[in-house]
Order: C-alpha cells, then sequence, then structure tokens
C-alpha cells in the first residue's frame, strides 16, 4: 500500500526576500531587518518605486513573482539575526487569509523577532494579524499618487488600523501643500498627530535632500514627525537593498 504524499508546505507569492539590511523609513529606522516582499497591490501609485511587484503592463509578472514555501521564507528572512522583519509588497495584506500568511506569522513570532507590515492603508487587518504583529506601517496615499480617493482612502480599514494600536501612518510628500493634505485626513479620520510621519518622495538622495527641506518645517508645525529613506542614502535605488 502506497504512503500518502505528504501535504505540500504553506507558500505566499513573493517578489524577493533579503536580509542583512536595515529599515529604511519610520519610526524603525536605522534598526537591523530583513524584508519579504509579496507581489499584487490594489493601487497604481505613479510614483511606486516597486512596480515589479504589480504592474503587468511593464513587467512579466510570470518571472517577477514565485510561490515561495513559508519554512524556505522563514529560513531566509531570519539570516543575520535581524531584530526585525519587514513584510512588505505590494499590498502584504491581500495575502492574510491564505494558508501561508498565518504559517509565516506563527514561525517569526516563535522565533522571537519583531514583525513589522507595510500597507497602504485601505485593508484592515485581521484579528489573527493584529495579533501577530508588532506595528502596521500604513502609507495612505495623497492626491499625487494618482488613484481616485476614495480607492486610495479608506476610513474604514484606516480606523480598524489606529484600534490595534500598533499603526505608524507614513505620508509620502513632495511639497507644504502635501502636508497641508496630511493634516486635513489626519483630523478628518482620526490619526493621532504622534502616529504620523511624514516622508519625502524619491529614489536619489538629491530628490530626498530636496523635498526633506521643503516639507520639514511644515510638519513640525503641524505636530508630525520627519523620516527620510535611509536606505536610499546607503544604497541608491539598488533593489533588494
Amino acid at each position: 500500500m502506497t504512503a500518502p504524499a505528504a501535504a505540500a508546505a504553506p507558500w505566499l507569492l513573493v517578489s524577493e526576500v533579503f536580509s542583512r539590511t536595515v529599515q529604511g523609513e519610520g519610526p524603525s529606522m536605522g534598526r537591523r531587518a530583513s524584508f519579504l516582499r509579496l507581489g499584487a497591490c490594489n493601487l497604481s501609485c505613479t510614483w511606486c518605486d516597486t512596480p515589479y511587484t504589480w504592474d503587468a503592463s511593464r513587467f512579466d509578472l510570470r518571472k517577477e513573482l514565485t510561490r515561495r514555501p513559508v519554512p524556505e521564507l522563514v529560513d531566509r528572512v531570519l539570516d543575520g539575526a535581524p531584530s526585525i522583519v519587514v513584510i512588505t509588497g505590494g499590498e502584504p495584506l491581500l495575502h492574510q487569509r491564505r494558508p501561508g500568511w498565518a504559517a509565516l506569522l506563527d514561525a517569526l513570532t516563535a522565533a522571537g523577532v519583531e514583525v513589522e507590515v507595510e500597507t497602504n492603508g485601505t485593508l484592515a487587518p485581521s484579528p489573527y494579524t493584529a495579533e501577530h504583529v508588532t506595528r502596521f506601517n500604513a502609507s495612505p496615499k495623497l492626491d499625487h499618487a494618482g488613484d481616485p480617493e476614495d480607492k486610495r482612502i479608506r476610513p474604514d480599514a484606516l480606523a480598524a488600523l489606529v484600534a490595534t494600536g500598533k499603526a505608524a501612518f507614513k505620508f509620502v510628500c513632495r511639497t507644504p501643500a502635501d502636508v497641508d493634505q496630511v493634516a486635513a485626513h489626519a483630523s478628518a479620520l482620526g490619526l493621532p498627530a504622534h502616529t504620523v510621519w511624514v516622508m519625502p518622495e524619491g529614489t536619489t538622495t538629491a530628490e530626498l535632500d530636496d523635498r526633506l527641506r521643503t516639507i520639514a518645517d511644515p510638519a513640525i508645525r503641524a505636530g508630525f514627525n520627519l523620516t527620510t529613506r535611509l536606505h536610499v542614502y546607503a544604497w541608491g535605488n539598488e533593489r533588494a537593498r
């Protein structure tokens, strides 16, 4: 009698996974980190720096995205003894109903690392996700991202993120007028100012320097935090860094 085949390991649809780097943005900027970048997104930001995770008009997603077993992913992200594992995308919360998502969070929790999820803030985390994630770095998109407001600003999802008590809200800005938009959204959506981070948009140090100088004073006057993109200063716009 033939023994039944072993159950296939749970998997996730992955763009890239890399370790021995740092968290480049937000409250944990500079901390040792590993990144797991998942495929697919429900937005189409004009300035997106990872379009290879979702844009089939410019990239062959059959080559860019692969199904990877969770045990392999866990081994990769724990390489280098990071203090943080960052799950990003794309939009990673699109995957939270998959068995591989729960398997990943279980394994990372058991390993004792902090787990951060980078999200665009349009999807509410499930109770299971909220329990196992250390921080949500939610990045609601402003007008310059290009999508209609009712697609990129979802009050119910943002309220659910606030309710976790684990969310920081990171807004990409170019101008003082963008900071004014952030202030309007924060007031309308009930985002506490101390949880809001304003970040310059850019993929070069020159862009970041110029825009940071422009938005810094308005952000501080509004009571917000500032962040830059540390990985760009260290490695430019290089993938997997």
